[in-house]
């Protein structure tokens, strides 16, 4: 074969194979309905975050065509990112006010995704057993009235205990915190001083303590600092080792954060979250109900403005609903009640996109 036409055999070849590159995009991720690649972001809460980092790693890799990408940037700020529109979804532990829905540029739709608990991490270690508190002496640190850990008060909760001569380091949130919110509505639920001084919020003026960023500074914290006390979400207390105390509910019965607990909290408000999906779980009447325990929530637009976007989300979610409840207990978050699950399910079926259900079928 001459050098030309070896040269013009190489040339055919290598144009086949662009052209075959171009026609057949072999590899490349498909979204909905075979379209291509479709990126969610979202920002929020960090309590469900252990979670929530699973779901979207487990659900990219059955579904490559959608990739979800999440900042754990504390409640207030994944609500402010949905506002200003720029995330697909907000996260949230605490659900939006009348006057915060009314503030946002389109009705949010609110999307329970599991409960969770919130537990009190301490760092004694002299004591043998779980510290024993109840609402008022918890009140009472977060106040700044109960500063050591030997006050009369602790020590009337935990009579087998020796509590040491040691000052408590008292650590809260320093960000916008659904977190906060949970354990500042059960303070103030409990105690009418924390009620009428402090109240409730993703954001409170705290009286007494440092602040620390997320439930992550929190953890933290609280690990590193003997003396230390501290609220965070309760995997995370678990994943890091922390000591965390059981608390007296209404009957007078001392209760740890279990999933059990937990889900006893979440069951107990079933009939009241059908009614209003921000429904609380703060302090539950139900039997064996762990006390500072709440819903987390995704947050979406009713109406979408990119359909693909749309339909993904919306599987995504209905995936969330089945598959991804089976992910919560152990990473020790509670499922969602069967009511609640279906509530969800028509919730989002409701989404739409230029006028149509983001869903095309049912």
């Amino acid at each position: 074969m001459s050098s030309k036409r070896r040269w013009v055999l190489v040339a055919l070849i290598a144009l086949a194979s662009v052209a075959a590159g171009c026609a057949r995009p072999a590899g490349k991720p498909q979204g909905p309905q075979g379209a291509s690649a479709v990126s969610l972001n979202g920002a929020g809460a960090s309590f469900p975050y252990p979670l929530y980092s699973k779901w979207f790693s487990d659900y990219a890799k059955a579904n490559p065509g959608v990739q979800i990408s999440y900042q754990s940037i504390g409640s207030g700020g994944g609500i402010q990112q949905l506002k200003a529109r720029t995330v697909d979804f907000g996260a949230s532990d605490a659900p939006l006010s009348d006057k915060e829905a009314k503030s946002m540029p389109a009705p949010v739709v609110h999307i329970p995704t599991v409960a969770g608990a919130v537990a009190v991490a301490y760092n004694v270690p002299e004591l043998k057993q779980p510290l024993k508190l109840d609402g008022p002496a918890l009140a009472g640190i977060y106040a700044g009235e109960i500063t050591r850990w030997e006050d009369p008060k602790l020590a009337a909760l935990n009579p087998t205990e020796k509590l040491p001569d040691t000052a408590i380091t008292v650590v809260h949130r320093s960000d916008g915190s659904g977190t906060s919110y949970l354990f500042a509505s059960y303070l103030a639920a409990v105690s009418t001083g924390w009620a009428s001084k402090v109240g409730a919020g993703k954001s409170v003026k705290w009286p007494a303590g440092i602040g620390a960023k997320g439930n992550e500074g929190v953890t933290g914290v609280v690990k590193q600092t003997p003396g230390a006390i501290g609220y965070v979400e309760l995997a995370y207390a678990t994943q890091n080792h922390l000591s965390v105390a059981v608390l007296k509910d209404g009957a007078g019965a001392f209760v740890a954060p279990t999933v059990s607990s937990t889900t006893a909290a979440a069951a107990g408000a079933a009939a009241a979250v059908q009614k209003d999906v921000r429904a609380s779980l703060i302090n539950s009447p139900a039997a064996g109900a762990y006390p500072i325990a709440g819903f987390t929530y995704l947050l979406v637009y009713r109406e979408q403005s990119d359909r693909k976007k749309a339909e993904a989300l919306a599987r995504f979610l209905l995936w969330a609903m089945t598959e991804g409840q089976q992910q919560a207990a152990p990473l020790l978050y509670a499922p969602l009640p069967p009511a609640v699950v279906k509530m969800n399910e028509a919730a989002i079926h409701g989404l739409t996109s230029q006028g149509t259900p983001a869903l095309p079928e049912r």
